[in-house]
């Protein structure tokens, strides 16, 4: 057994790991100019053309990667799932429908299992996309198009465990998803509807989720006494106040640094309107929670007001950004 690296030849390993997988992607770019681009603008027109599920096929890592690809496929719109090669040759087949189409993954595209998969699709003219590196091989031969990728040094340094291989495959699975989504139109808020839980789904959250609205929002109006203004800003605990003209539309913000100039000035119980900042930050309802947030933290704020029509109707402060977890 070999004796355990010493922390510069750890280094050494970790950067020529990494420089052998950037190798294959560089491989892969290149091969965009000689057919590679056109397979993958075939592969999608396919997919939309046969208007049913991709379904993902492969064995080993190729068939891990190939999850992977079904659950990007169907968190960004495309219907899509994964059938193991071998459970398909015991019922599993019946998973796949004439207007689907079959997705197989195999670096050497000699994969045996895939065998009575690759004879269903031919039997029903089911459209078969092939994800390998060798066009010769029983996979790329049966395929109606080839996404052949070309041949790269594994990362292992027995070049044996499938390292960059499985990298190279994992981009073409993404290439076809971004593509897809893409010529769908699939949106942010598209995506939402797929991705609700965890710091993501807070992300995508929208002011409209989040805003306070009714007799939680403060309001105040142009002509207002100041004094009034303070009491409604200081009651509803958000440190700023919608101001409005008689037909309603925000026409300013009456916010705590307004108050201390104010103050500083000598307080005289003024109108609202002769302390109000008049360029409040606002969003729609359908801004999503991560905008918010980025706006706030570069215009160095605490608060946003939703409007509609020009029309305050909710209020969102960077704590209930905080406590969704978009931060």
């Amino acid at each position: 057994m070999n004796a355990a690296l010493s922390d510069a030849a750890a280094i050494a390993r970790i950067e020529s790991t990494i420089d052998t997988e950037m190798h294959g992607l560089r491989a892969m770019r290149a091969a965009l100019g000689n057919g590679l681009a056109q397979a993958f603008l075939a592969s999608v027109k396919a997919i939309e053309h046969a208007g049913g599920a991709v379904v993902v096929t492969g064995m080993g890592k190729s068939g891990h990667i190939g999850r992977k690809i079904a659950a990007t496929l169907a968190s960004t719109g495309t219907h899509s799932h994964f059938v193991h090669p071998a459970e398909a040759s015991h019922g599993d087949l019946g998973m796949i429908a004439p207007q689907d189409v079959v997705l197989a993954l195999s670096w050497s595209g000699e994969a045996p299992e895939l065998a009575n998969i690759i004879t269903y699709t031919k039997r029903f003219g089911i459209k078969l996309i092939a994800i390998t590196s060798r066009p010769e091989s029983a996979l790329g031969h049966a395929a109606d198009i080839g996404l052949f990728l070309p041949a790269a040094e594994e990362a292992c340094p027995n070049g044996l465990a499938p390292t960059t291989s499985t990298t190279m495959q994992l981009v073409a699975g993404d290439v076809l998803a971004v593509l897809l989504l893409e010529r769908r139109g699939f949106s942010a808020h598209d995506f939402r509807q797929f991705h609700p839980g965890g710091k993501l789904g807070a992300q995508l959250l929208t002011a409209g989720q989040l805003m306070h609205k009714g007799n939680e929002l403060p309001l105040v109006t142009t002509n207002m006494p100041l004094s009034q203004g303070i009491v409604e800003m200081t009651s509803k605990r958000f440190g700023i106040a919608a101001v409005v003209d008689d037909e309603g539309n925000l026409i300013g913000a009456l916010t705590d640094g307004d108050l201390r100039r104010a103050f500083q000035r000598g307080f005289q119980d003024i109108n609202v309107e002769q302390a109000m900042g008049r360029r409040p930050q606002t969003v729609t309802a359908d801004t999503m929670a991560a905008e918010m947030l980025a706006r706030m933290n570069d215009a160095r704020i605490t608060c946003m007001f939703v409007v509609e029509d020009h029309r305050p109707v909710g209020v969102v402060h960077i704590h209930d950004l905080l406590r969704a977890g978009v931060a």
